[in-house]
């Protein structure tokens, strides 16, 4: 089985969301990277050096390949990313290897059967 790493930054409030819509897109679990910040084409406003930019959340899932740009096109539409500029962005990356999933292989081989 191959894994790809989906790796979505959003807007804090909407974690939880994108985490549930990723679940019943066929992820299996999500690692959540709190206060992440960064820069988009336009810089950010300050006030005597205190941004007014909101908190984001780095989203890693690790999914089967079969079933991960349906879990990354729900991510952004649940995220609002198209909707609306700065609101985050997500992307996937190859997994060469992975261990410790073991248990999530069991439980997918079925899901991705049906898929394929």
């Amino acid at each position: 089985m191959h894994f790809k790493l989906l790796i979505a930054l959003v807007e804090d409030d909407k974690t939880d969301k994108v985490m549930a819509a990723a679940r019943e897109s066929g992820a299996t679990g999500c690692t959540v990277i709190n206060q992440a910040r960064g820069e988009g084409i336009q810089k950010t406003k300050t006030f005597f050096g205190l941004s007014f930019e909101t908190q984001r959340d780095m989203l890693l899932f690790l999914v089967e390949e079969h079933l991960s740009r349906n879990i990354l096109e729900k991510i952004a539409e649940v995220g609002e990313f198209e909707a609306t500029p700065g609101t985050g962005i997500a992307f996937q990356i190859d997994v060469e290897d992975a261990v410790g999933v073991t248990r999530q292989v069991k439980e997918l081989e079925s899901t991705v059967e049906e898929e394929i």
